[in-house]
């Protein structure tokens, strides 16, 4: 049985003044597999305050110190990486080739960071003034549970970059994985202070960040309910915010795309990270007139997909994160079936063989309108809704009829035209042909999917305020 009984706060593990224990579950088999004592906004508040203390001194490091810096933190956070892949299999569940990138990916991101920060212009001439790029202060960092190490040190990386202080709140239901790199970190050696990890509820931790005035940034990344309600809190002292939320991603694709190839690719970007993923491809768009090739194909594509244990070499969807995602996805299938859409595979209940663990059957939905709440509400898990169109403008306006604006990917054989179409789709990021992730581009969303952006230099902007020093 795993025992978490610690917060970080000012360089120690200290026993958290929250009385609070959580049962860690293991999302494979609905076991408890330890517990963990939750921070509450007590301990918020002295994380805050050794952040604060700390920030003078930090944010007059030089570009030299900073990387140095980060380059312990990398090699700390690689070191763990064998031992990540283990907390992420065991509480998160993502299949093997999934956790293995997530794993990875969180000193990866730290050495991008590295190399963004290397050509950063700090200062820059604009006229007569002189343009001094000024880190802002205690930076407040919110992470979500479906990549919690990777959001955590990629949103540490670049708070520390721009020469911020931080206090980290991660979702309480990573606790292995945020105890795996909180150690790494300790051992990076890292300035008392500099950073501190505060595990507690949205509600107690998660507010005392978003109120204080002590706090100058907030970066959350999660649902856009909770994003709308760290924005109203935020308000008060006039923070910066960075909200990467939720999403509603089309898939286009174009009447020349070749039917095998296009629906792998779409059903490889709806099911991404299980389908929990605020990115994923979640509403596809065909062509009316190739309506029937193009659902038999994607059919074929799910019905290779396998949802099961994620230690099982075969298994490419995982299980749910818990009881209650995984109630969620249930009911939304039963409404799409309400709702007079058409079940052309998967459907409620979990997949054969399997009884208990929170797993889904990989679900196609075809004969969505736009007006259905499947087609309109970010499910988050492995179900699918195909959407035809009779021409081009038809399909750029379904695509842009959403709330959200995160991510969109095109395919078609013609990619100079693709790309055409991609233009005229409202989102922070439109894929042509892939689904490769590029690190120095910016991320993040238009509308309900958020405000600012993350990665590359944009990211480390926006713990940055410019300051111009004007001479005669």
């Amino acid at each position: 049985m795993h025992l978490i009984e610690l917060v970080y706060i000012n360089g120690r593990f200290v026993t958290p003044q929250g009385t609070e224990w959580l049962d860690i579950i293991k999302p494979a088999d609905g076991s408890v597999i330890g517990k963990a004592r939750l921070a509450d906004e007590r301990d918020a508040e002295l994380a805050i305050a050794a952040a604060h203390a700390a920030f003078p001194a930090f944010s007059r490091t030089d570009l030299g110190e900073r990387i140095a810096l980060l380059e312990n933190m990398h090699q700390a956070v690689k070191q763990a990486e064998a031992e990540l892949h283990q907390a992420v299999l065991l509480e998160y569940g993502a299949p093997a080739s999934r956790s293995r990138w997530m794993a990875s990916y969180p000193a990866e991101v730290i050495l991008q960071v590295i190399n963004e920060l290397k050509t950063y212009p700090f200062v820059q001439q604009a006229g007569r003034a002189t343009v001094q790029m000024v880190p802002l202060g205690v930076a407040g960092l919110i992470t979500p549970w479906n990549s919690n190490a990777g959001f955590i040190c990629h949103k540490l990386a670049t708070a520390l970059a721009a020469g911020c202080t931080t206090v980290i709140k991660p979702s309480e239901f990573s606790v292995l994985q945020t105890e795996v790199i909180t150690r790494a970190l300790h051992r990076a050696g890292l300035p008392d202070g500099v950073f501190n990890i505060v595990t507690g509820r949205g509600a107690t931790a998660g507010q005392a960040i978003s109120t204080s005035p002590q706090v100058a940034k907030i970066s959350f990344t999660g649902s856009t309910v909770s994003g709308k309600a760290i924005l109203r809190a935020a308000a008060e002292t006039f923070k910066r915010v960075t909200l990467e939320l939720g999403g509603k991603s089309p898939t286009l694709i174009l009447p020349d795309a070749d039917a095998t190839r296009a629906a792998e690719m779409a059903i490889q970007a709806g099911f991404i990270n299980s389908g929990q993923a605020c990115i994923a491809g979640s509403r596809i768009l065909i062509p009316a007139q190739r309506k029937t090739e193009f659902e038999q194909a994607l059919v074929a594509a799910v019905e290779q997909q396998r949802s099961g244990d994620p230690a099982e070499a075969t298994t490419t969807i995982g299980p749910m994160m818990n009881e209650q995602q995984w109630q969620r996805v249930q009911n939304y299938i039963a409404l799409g079936e309400a709702e007079g859409a058409r079940l052309l595979t998967g459907g409620t209940g979990r997949p054969e063989g399997l009884q208990s663990g929170w797993y889904i059957k990989p679900t196609l939905f075809t004969d969505v309108a736009q007006t259905m709440r499947i087609a309109r509400e970010e499910i988050f898990g492995p179900v699918l809704s195909i959407i035809t169109y009779r021409d081009e403008a038809e399909a750029v306006a379904i695509a842009n009829d959403t709330d959200y604006g995160l991510s969109a990917l095109v395919i078609g054989e013609d990619e100079h035209h693709a790309c055409q179409v991609g233009e005229r789709i409202l989102a922070g990021r439109v894929m042509i042909n892939t689904l490769a992730h590029e690190p120095r581009a910016p991320f993040g969303g238009f509308r309900r999917s958020g405000i600012g952006r993350e990665m590359g230099q944009w990211g480390i902007s926006a713990f940055l305020e410019p300051r111009a020093i004007t001479l005669p």
